[in-house]
């Protein structure tokens, strides 16, 4: 017999309605946890990837390119932080399709089973109620009658004055009541008989069906539920190879950073070749003042070529279309602003794309969420697609431009000559000299690294930039060249490869 079939004894049919009833709550309960979980899943990758962005376009120049490994390493790290911030999106995005979703179809399909089923036992527990009442109480009745009509037939028998014919009257009114009442007994009998039966048959068939059905349910109920609970570990046990992947990434960073090569980068970046200064003459007063001397070599060569006037507060800002630069070097910085922009627009087609996917689900599954929610940012990321695409566009025309109308290098005036200057300078008003003249390269060479002139008289160069030498270094690790935006200063000589 079923479990449950042992509560009817005790009436306890409201009791296991009730208990179904909670457990149909406690699943409406889960539910409505693991979306506040989502919730809280979504919003922490939200904030990592802001900070993760925040921090990605912040810091100094050498942070940027990278060639020092405390700073690629920090960017290494901020790398995997956004990637570790897609696992929790990746969390959030199965428990609630995965756990969320299912759960709720299949508690509705419970709540109409459950419904059915307590029809069905209402019906039957009222039924039960009614079965051989009427009958009984006809048998009741139609005996009460035969018994008066049988003493009152017994007195009127015993009256003096009675006459016969009202005895036999009396008597045959109290058989016929007779009669009637012992058909009313027999049609109680047979009905309180046919009552039994189905008596025993709604206890040992009709009603351990219904509640066989209740307890199958809840059963079924409380082993979803079960592994609602286990799936809720499992979908974050998924990612954990890959979440761990990402922090082993972060100490792999950490670990591979070098102080020592850093420090010796910075070094080659910046050295300047200057020798230490030398001792300084004695100046015997005695014999004449003489001007003091030194073989200090702190200070560029002695010769400087004397070019028209130049100063570092005077460079021509740069153009958005690279037209100040060399044409190698404006064909480069084109494509590699090119495809950053396609980059960016891929990366903002595959938002829409999510965000339109997202506008669906909601639109199927309206308890999931709003569709109209979304159209700030799916109208936000449509203007910006249009953006990009006009900024691209713009790119692409004057790539073109300056693929189809590249022109050879500007060959310089050989038909002048260097003033030579004799007199000692002092390193720090050296710089100063004006180019009067124009002088022709006497090479080229290709810069290494970007180089930040801060100083009177150098000038900055970037990366990979062609560069005519003006002239040689003399031995105090500094060259004179000329960009091909006309600016011409001094770099250091381990700045640039010369070309063969």
């Amino acid at each position: 017999m079923c479990v449950l079939t042992l509560f009817l004894f005790q009436d306890q049919y409201d009791g296991i309605d009730k208990h179904t009833q909670s457990g149909l709550d406690l699943v409406e309960r889960y539910i409505k946890f693991v979306k506040e979980r989502t919730e809280i899943e979504q919003s922490y990758a939200k904030q990592l990837r802001s900070l993760t962005k925040k921090y990605a376009k912040r810091g100094s120049k050498e942070e940027q390119d990278c060639k020092f490994s405390n700073h690629g390493s920090f960017q290494e790290i901020l790398n995997e932080l956004n990637d570790y911030a897609g696992q929790r999106e990746l969390i959030a995005e199965n428990m609630m399709t995965g756990i969320c979703v299912e759960l709720t179809k299949y508690l509705q399909e419970l709540k109409q089973e459950r419904k059915t089923v307590r029809e069905g036992g209402r019906e039957e527990k009222g039924r039960k109620k009614e079965r051989g009442s009427s009958t009984k109480k006809r048998f009741a009745k139609e005996w009460a009658e035969a018994d008066k009509a049988t003493q009152q037939a017994e007195k009127t028998e015993n009256d003096l004055n009675a006459t016969k014919l009202d005895v036999e009257k009396a008597k045959t009114h109290a058989h016929a009541r007779t009669h009637t009442a012992e058909e009313c007994r027999n049609d109680y009998a047979a009905q309180l008989q046919k009552y039994n039966k189905e008596q025993n048959l709604f206890y040992y068939s009709e009603i351990p069906q219904i509640f066989n059905k209740l307890q199958d349910m809840d059963e079924r109920r409380i082993r979803r539920l079960a592994d609602g609970y286990c799936q809720f570990s499992e979908i974050e046990k998924k990612v954990l190879p890959i979440i761990s992947k990402c922090l082993e990434g972060i100490s792999a960073a950490g670990a591979k950073i070098n102080e020592k090569q850093d420090s010796i980068l910075f070094i080659e970046q910046h050295k300047s070749g200057f020798e230490r200064p030398g001792d300084v003459e004695f100046e015997d007063y005695s014999q004449g003042i003489k001007p003091a001397t030194s073989d200090s070599s702190l200070h560029p060569p002695k010769v400087r070529a004397k070019l028209w006037p130049f100063s570092k507060k005077h460079k021509p800002p740069a153009a958005e279309d690279f037209s100040h630069l060399p044409p190698e070097q404006r064909k480069k910085r084109l494509q590699a602003k090119i495809d950053d922009i396609t980059k960016e627009l891929q990366k903002t087609q595959d938002q829409s794309d999510a965000l339109e996917k997202m506008k669906g689900v909601y639109e199927q599954n309206p308890q999931m969420g709003d569709p109209s929610s979304l159209e700030p940012q799916i109208t936000e990321t449509a203007q910006n697609i249009g953006r990009l695409r006009g900024e691209l566009a713009k790119y692409e025309t004057w790539l073109s431009e300056a693929i189809g109308g590249e022109e050879s290098v500007n060959t310089i005036n050989n038909n002048t000559h260097v003033a030579a200057v004799d007199q000692p300078h002092n390193i720090y008003t050296e710089f100063d000299d004006e180019f009067d003249d124009v002088q022709t390269p006497i090479g080229q060479c290709t810069a290494l690294y970007t180089f930040e002139g801060n100083s009177e008289g150098t000038i900055s160069i970037m990366e990979g930039e062609l560069l005519s030498i003006m002239e040689e270094d003399k031995g105090d690790g500094w060259m004179r060249v000329l960009r091909a935006n006309g600016e011409e200063g001094y770099i250091p000589s381990s700045y640039v490869k010369l070309a063969p």
